[in-house]
């Protein structure tokens, strides 16, 4: 437990949770000093969990508090017809984004952080099943006024959903979500625990030990879950 006085750290998958960014890019602010409008260098580290940087919260959350995001803010998209529906590389493209796969990122490492699609269809065969994803151009330029990162907007919140309670002593072979799983790991939001995989931070489960029927979302059991958690706190 971290008393009062000391900061509060977090790692670069619970900090890109926060702000709507990959592990990686957060990671690349660190090591290029990349400064913000300020003129304030991204801050220094303040420990170490594992091969894990941390940093303080407070410091990071003032360095965002001032960071330009001139390019995205200035963009303005191309008319198009409200109810059309785009693929994730053309509502990449038609939000401003330079990588045409920044939609895909974050619909993969940050649920509940970009809407849900409007449409999906199923696509491919039986044995290679996929789905397309698309979303209407109201609802992406919906998202552009409100998005998180761009300050508190009149109607909008910010805050994620509470999450259950999950017992520590149910059927260890019971499979779990990422819900629970992140429970369960102590995170404080699904999007920090689904950071965390993608980082590499939760290396027990990497591999999912199934895959639900609809969705084809992860499960794990709880025992994979609780060895983890155990790891994690072996490594504070």
């Amino acid at each position: 437990m971290t008393s009062r006085d000391e900061p509060r750290l977090a790692d670069a998958a619970e900090i890109a949770a926060e702000h709507g960014l990959t592990p990686a890019r957060i990671s690349g602010l660190y090591t290029s000093r990349t400064p913000n409008a300020a003129g304030t260098p991204f801050p220094e580290t303040a420990g170490q969990r594992g091969r894990a940087r941390l940093w303080n919260h407070a410091d990071v959350t003032a360095w965002f508090a001032h960071r330009g995001q001139a390019r995205l803010r200035s963009h303005t998209p191309p008319a198009r017809d409200p109810q059309e529906l785009l693929n994730a590389a053309e509502a990449s493209r038609f939000l401003g984004y330079k990588n045409p796969n920044q939609v895909t990122t974050y619909v993969r490492d940050h649920p509940g952080y970009f809407p849900a699609p409007d449409h999906v269809e199923e696509m491919g065969t039986a044995d290679n099943p996929y789905r397309r994803l698309q979303w209407r151009v109201q609802t992406l330029t919906d998202w552009m006024a409100t998005r998180p990162g761009r300050g508190k907007r009149t109607g909008a919140t910010r805050s994620a959903p509470a999450l259950p309670d999950v017992p520590l002593d149910g059927d260890p072979d019971e499979l779990l979500g990422a819900t629970q799983a992140a429970v369960l790991l102590g995170f404080k939001s699904v999007n920090s625990f689904s950071s965390s995989i993608a980082q590499g931070n939760l290396p027990h489960l990497a591999t999912p030990d199934a895959l639900s029927e609809k969705g084809g979302r992860r499960r794990w059991t709880r025992r994979r879950i609780l060895d983890q958690a155990a790891q994690r706190r072996a490594g504070r």
